[in-house]
């Protein structure tokens, strides 16, 4: 039992002794980007905690050449130089964009000073527009033109997204009319193939 006791006493002092010589060539090796050990930096990190005078200036020791004063020009010369550009970023620039609002004011004021004037023609008035809606003739003219777009009336191309008109060139007109089959009656038909297909009848009751 005694013996026992003394081995595990010397154990606990083994481990001991290896661990505090670890920590001790720990703390005795520099610092990475100090060099200074673990224990001299803990130091002085202790030490400026309870300084009151704090750190020195780093640029201590630093010299520095004294700034050129302005050059000024001659007297004589004071007379001749050159004036500072204007601003043009500003509503005094007769090119300065007018906002939306600007427009439509200014346009109302020149319809009320033409207001008895019958060859005016205010541009706020249009005969496309009724109320926010476009007129009948607008909308007629719209539909013509969309239907003879349509119908490959034009034998150019109008946008980039237009086929070659080669492409668009077919040897019977009628075809351009042919809708093909309706979806309806293809859906129908498709429905009832699957219909038979399920009870293992032939194709030839398609026709029954």
């Amino acid at each position: 039992m005694l013996s026992t006791r003394w081995i595990r006493v010397g154990v606990c002092l083994t481990v001991a002794m290896a661990g505090g010589a670890m920590i001790t060539g720990c703390m005795g090796s520099p610092r990475y980007g100090t060099d200074k050990t673990a224990m001299e930096q803990l130091t002085d990190d202790l030490g400026q905690s309870v300084s009151l005078t704090g750190d020195g200036p780093k640029n201590k020791g630093v010299k520095y050449s004294a700034r050129p004063g302005l050059v000024l020009p001659q007297a004589a010369d004071k007379e001749n130089l050159v004036e500072p550009q204007q601003s043009i970023a500003s509503k005094e620039n007769p090119q300065w964009i007018e906002s939306p609002e600007e427009t439509r004011a200014r346009l109302v004021k020149e319809a009320d000073e033409n207001s008895d004037n019958p060859n005016y023609r205010s541009p706020l008035a249009s005969d496309k527009v009724e109320g926010g809606r476009q007129t009948t003739e607008a909308q007629t003219k719209a539909y013509r033109e969309a239907r003879a777009t349509q119908k490959g009336s034009y034998t150019d191309r109008r946008y980039i997204s237009d086929p070659p008109t080669e492409y668009r060139q077919v040897d019977d007109p009628a075809k351009l009319d042919d809708l093909g089959e309706p979806e309806l009656k293809k859906a129908k038909k498709k429905k009832k193939e699957a219909a038979i297909a399920g009870t293992g009848n032939q194709w030839w009751n398609l026709l029954q």
